[in-house]
């Protein structure tokens, strides 16, 4: 396999985790990076210890015939823009989460996409973990049996002693609780739920009187119900407001047992102590420091799928689509207060 050249859109605390990540799956090697600020290229050499190439022209790094991949590490807000960039210049795509801040830029990035057909990696890195690897497995099993619901919860007290705060708090920015952070419980939902519509969803929002999150221009919690085509039910907590350590709450209930974060219980596996739960050998996701995301093993992922000329498996374009699809809902459902359909 031919290793990969990958061009970095940003240089901040994202791309400080992906760049790592890329050079260490052996498939991919971060050869360019473009910044809206001046980067020095020998500190970019010397941290490093190769030389890259610094741009401060998008253009020109897009311009560039020897990168196969552009990484995109930016300003949510510039998602978009910048993925039809990219796809217009034939590049494969690697896109921090969200996609874009509205439905219809949304669209219009998997539009681009669709039209150059490149292929793409979009940050759903849960999907990667080894929890939710563990649990994906665990239900193929069979072990739980029909799941007929599931709770996924993100709460993570994002205040102004977070890096992102200085930007994150505003509206126009991140877009709202669900889309800048919680978005990660309700793919995960999606994955768990294993393919099913959804076709309504009810969300409501409120926000905390601590004066650490005062600065938010949007609630900054939003609980989600999902109702899906075939009757199942799923709900979702996207909580930047609490006093806690980083939780990312899970629990699965199905037709033979259930999951607990790192627990289970299943009627088919003989002589368990039903009052008791059972563990899962696996680590659980505790940490929103995007250095301790399983990037790693999503870009293998990826890496294999551009050189099979395949799309890659759980977090393509087409599979966040339909989490941003969902998301959207939810907020207009909690803006409105009213159930949306899809």
């Amino acid at each position: 396999m031919k290793k990969l050249n990958v061009g970095i859109i940003g240089n901040g605390w994202v791309a400080s985790a992906h760049i790592p990540a890329i050079n260490a799956t052996g498939k991919a090697l971060v050869t360019a990076i473009y910044s809206s600020r001046p980067i020095d290229e020998a500190e970019l050499a010397v941290k490093y210890g190769y030389p890259i190439k610094a741009y401060s022209n998008l253009n020109a790094m897009l311009s560039d015939k020897s990168l196969d991949v552009v990484d995109i590490c930016s300003f949510p807000k510039d998602h978009a823009k910048q993925a039809i960039a990219v796809a217009k210049a034939g590049k494969h795509i690697i896109l921090e989460k969200p996609l874009a801040l509205s439905l219809k830029d949304t669209l219009a990035v998997a539009d681009a996409v669709k039209k150059s057909k490149v292929k793409t990696c979009v940050c759903f890195e849960v999907r990667y973990s080894a929890q939710f690897r563990s649990i994906k497995s665990l239900i193929d099993s069979g072990l739980l049996g029909e799941i007929h619901f599931a709770e996924v919860d993100y709460f993570h007290g994002v205040g102004p002693w977070y890096g992102q705060f200085r930007w994150s708090h505003k509206k126009a920015e991140a877009g709202s609780s669900l889309l800048s952070a919680g978005c990660h419980a309700m793919d995960a939902l999606l994955m768990v739920m294993g393919g099913a519509v959804p076709a309504e969803v009810t969300s409501y929002s409120t926000s905390s009187k601590s004066e650490y999150f005062a600065p938010y221009d949007f609630p900054t919690t939003q609980i989600s119900i999902v109702k899906f085509k075939d009757g199942r039910v799923g709900k979702t907590t996207s909580c930047l407001d609490c006093i806690q350590p980083y939780y990312f709450h899970t629990h699965v209930v199905g037709s033979n047992g259930s999951l607990l974060d790192d627990k289970f219980h299943s009627n088919k596996l003989g002589a368990l102590n039903k009052n008791k739960w059972s563990q899962l050998s696996c680590g659980l996701i505790d940490s929103g420091d995007v250095k301790d995301h399983p990037y790693e093993s999503q870009f293998n992922a990826f890496f294999d799928a551009v050189e099979a000329g395949e799309e890659m498996p759980l977090t393509s374009v087409w599979d966040a689509l339909k989490s941003h699809e969902l998301i959207f809902a939810a907020d207009k459902s909690a803006a409105t207060g009213k159930p949306v359909k899809l």
